[in-house]
């Protein structure tokens, strides 16, 4: 009886214990950090148990995602308007509670600067969950010591002539691409094309041949795996986790990405493809300005960091467990950073450099800034404008009426329901 009467004793307090440390993680702390932010003039919607501000940004997201969104680079309303309301009411600096985690959103140049820069570790990657973690390694999730060894490692392989010698890949993987599009325009002379998967096969491609020295088609099998992985990832992100208990909070379907769509679908909102033609004839380096102008109005994804101690940053004290966000597709279109045209495409705004471009010089971050800079910025950009040269020797093209304005993010921004165009023989 006496051992009976003991281990029950000790079972409540287990139980006492494991639901005061539940307690605390779902209520207390978050509620203490929220006071903290509140200290420093960071607000945001309150923080609701458990959920934080996830039901009401689903709500706003489910009554807006339908809603047709026209030929216009603002975006924002339409995949994340709880994010555009505390923008216009909050302005520079807020917090938004992903259930118990509290996301402090910066828009401050001057701080994003200050995170990007530091050298220090303050503030690292956000940690990631034993499930993510079978599927996001490398640079991209390294931080410290690991970062700087891996970093040092891979370096050479992105060196400038290094890239030179694999020109002569991309080229191939353009050559092939142009050559089935040639074919399927046919004796008409046009066609309609969806571009996004085009475009997914090319640089699939180019990928395949720089490194591994083989075809998409031989390293298929590899991309189905990674697409799958990819889709297993972003559902991993729509669950609320504590222990003993995971809840999904949203099913999703991820759509690939790739730099060259969101690329052509800045300018085909410009008009026909063959009047830009013209000017390339003429001005060789419009292509990147026309590059750089893209990635401002359509950055690839948004910059995330963590703090894991109490940290500085500018004249604000963060607690240890904050995650902070740069949403770039609302730094890059700062109308005080960026003029009163900064919802327009203008790639002449990045006629003097691109440090001249907007007001303060530090306003532009679409391969990240600082030590870790996204190492494959140059491949990227290379890959990018031989390609649309190449495309542009043999094609013009103009917009297709079936084709619907979405820009959508899953893992990065990405056209929702394909970029299809029309295809003619130039």
């Amino acid at each position: 009886m006496a051992v009976l009467l003991l281990c029950g004793a000790v079972l409540c307090v287990l139980m006492v214990s494991w639901c005061l440390k539940v307690l605390h993680m779902i209520w207390w702390k978050p509620k203490m950090i929220e006071k903290q932010l509140r200290k420093q003039g960071i607000y945001g919607h309150p923080y609701k148990l458990f959920y934080g501000n996830t039901k009401e940004m689903m709500k706003l997201s489910k009554e807006n995602g339908s809603k047709p969104l026209g030929l216009s680079h603002d975006f924002l309303p339409r995949f994340n308007p709880f994010l555009q309301k505390l923008v216009m009411t909050y302005n520079k600096i807020f917090v938004i509670w992903y259930g118990t985690t509290p996301q402090v959103i910066i828009l401050d140049p001057k701080l994003i600067r200050e995170i990007l820069t530091n050298k220090s570790g303050d503030f690292r990657k956000t940690e990631i969950n034993s499930f993510t973690e079978l599927f996001v390694t490398g640079l991209v999730s390294y931080d410290g010591d690991r970062w700087a060894k891996h970093r040092k490692i891979v370096n050479p392989a992105f060196h400038t002539e290094k890239l030179k010698r694999m020109l002569p890949a991309f080229s191939i993987c353009c050559d092939e691409m142009i050559e089935k599009w040639d074919k399927l325009l046919g004796s008409a002379g046009s066609c309609e094309l969806d571009v996004l998967l085009e475009f997914q096969n090319l640089t699939g491609d180019v990928i395949s041949r720089a490194a591994f020295g083989s075809s998409f088609e031989e390293g298929r099998l590899i991309f189905l795996l990674q697409n799958e992985q990819g889709q297993l990832l972003i559902r991993s992100q729509y669950n609320i986790r504590f222990p003993w208990l995971s809840i999904s909070l949203q099913k999703t379907t991820p759509f690939q990405y790739s730099i060259l769509v969101l690329m052509m679908a800045a300018l085909f909102y410009n008009g026909p493809i063959h009047i830009i033609r013209v000017l390339f004839s003429f001005l060789g380096s419009f292509v990147n300005l026309i590059l750089l102008e893209v990635l401002r109005l359509y950055p690839p994804t948004s910059l995330v960091r963590c703090t894991h101690k109490e940290t500085k940053l500018g004249g604000l004290s963060l607690p240890a467990g904050v995650h902070l966000l740069i949403p770039l597709h609302i730094v890059h279109r700062d109308h005080e950073q960026w003029g009163e045209d900064a919802m327009e495409f203008n790639p002449d705004r990045f006629s003097e450099g691109v440090l001249k471009a907007s007001k303060d010089q530090i306003s532009y971050f679409p391969f990240g800034w600082g030590p870790r800079i996204c190492i494959g910025q140059n491949f990227a950009m290379l890959e990018a404008k031989l390609a649309i040269t190449l495309i542009l020797q043999h094609f013009w093209f103009e917009l297709s009426p079936s084709y619907t304005h979405a820009p959508s993010i899953s893992i990065t921004l990405q056209p929702q329901y394909g970029a299809q165009i029309i295809l003619h023989k130039a």
